[in-house]
């Protein structure tokens, strides 16, 4: 069974000490019961992204897989501003699970995050790749040329503004006041950028994303390289170590004309849960995401890497138990 309920948001990095009541609380309150196939049943949250964003159909998609191997396990996905918002939810009790990017999570943990020490990873997804996407007839090139442009930057608390910051500070620039910084998610830039209300916008997601690819079915548009930024990105702290060079392929969006292999950075996505989590429920969680791999890579293509060899390998967070018994019986 599947619902969707309104997101709200918390300050971050730091997150009232009401979180560590709610989080105890939610752990008591929540109960597995054994389903006539001993599968475990009841009632559980997971956060996801905003709702045209590849976080949001990947948790429909793994709601399904569930619904065939836990039918008697209710799951609410809650949409979000993205990775930010999700590890705080974790971390306050208003979800029990969420995806994250591993840049965001040790951000999170490099800032002293309230209860930063209690996260627990189920698996590795797959790969965000970071998009700055603008007009063909733009004159930007590099992303220094966005100086003192109208630049899509993310929604406040989403892992894209997260990296965005860092992006453009390895650029030589300040979000703050070198770019008219517009906080806008995926499911608002394509069109600000069509009816030229903003110059660019950056996007971290899996290959393809939907929103793009309508973009491009609609306009003549391209994606800037960032590849450059790399070198500048490693002197930036802790986050910074989870940013890899990655290349996008010229079929990744068929309808941009022209496109040639784009350099660009890419970072992990995670399953992320709490060291209170039930070992069984998380133990089903993630051998969903591995049963579903090819159901749910047919809509979300960049899953189709998620296998028992890449999705153990979580680091900023441990795996935790249930997750990790999985993974060993799945070996036996």
């Amino acid at each position: 069974m599947l619902s969707v309920r309104t997101p709200r948001r918390r300050p971050w990095p730091v997150v009232l000490g009401l979180a560590a009541v709610l989080a105890v609380l939610a752990a008591l309150l929540w109960r597995p019961v054994a389903g006539g196939d001993s599968s475990p049943a009841g009632e559980v949250t997971m956060s996801t992204g905003v709702i045209s964003g590849v976080y949001a159909r990947y948790g429909q998609l793994l709601s399904g897989q569930l619904a065939r191997d836990a039918p008697d396990l209710d799951l609410t996905l809650s949409p979000s501003a993205g990775s930010v918002q999700n590890i705080e939810r974790l971390v306050s009790g208003e979800a029990d699970f969420a995806i994250a990017t591993a840049d965001s999570l040790a951000a999170y943990q490099a800032a002293g995050g309230e209860g930063a020490d209690r996260l627990r990873a189920c698996a590795r997804l797959y790969d965000d790749y970071m998009q700055l996407v603008v007009r063909e007839d733009s004159p930007v090139l590099r992303t220094a040329d966005l100086a003192g442009l109208r630049v899509g930057v993310g929604q406040d608390d989403s892992g894209v503004q997260l990296v965005t910051r860092s992006l453009l500070t390895a650029a030589g620039l300040d979000m703050d006041t070198d770019i008219e910084a517009v906080r806008e998610g995926i499911n608002a830039m394509p069109t600000m950028l069509e009816a030229r209300d903003i110059d660019a916008f950056f996007w971290s997601g899996g290959l393809p994303t939907a929103a793009v690819e309508r973009l491009a079915d609609r306009m003549e548009i391209r994606l800037v390289p960032l590849g450059d930024l790399l070198p500048a990105l490693a002197a930036q702290g802790e986050q910074a170590a989870h940013y890899r060079a990655a290349a996008m392929p010229p079929d990744a969006y068929p309808g941009i004309a022209g496109t040639d292999t784009v350099d660009t950075i890419a970072v992990a996505n995670l399953l992320v849960t709490t060291d209170g989590m039930d070992d069984a429920l998380a133990e089903q969680i993630t051998e969903s995401v591995i049963n579903g791999r090819d159901r749910i890579g047919q809509e979300v293509h960049a899953a189709q890497r998620v296998d028992l060899r890449t999705a153990i390998y979580t680091e900023p967070l441990p795996l935790h138990p249930g997750a990790a018994a999985y993974y060993r019986s799945a070996k036996t």
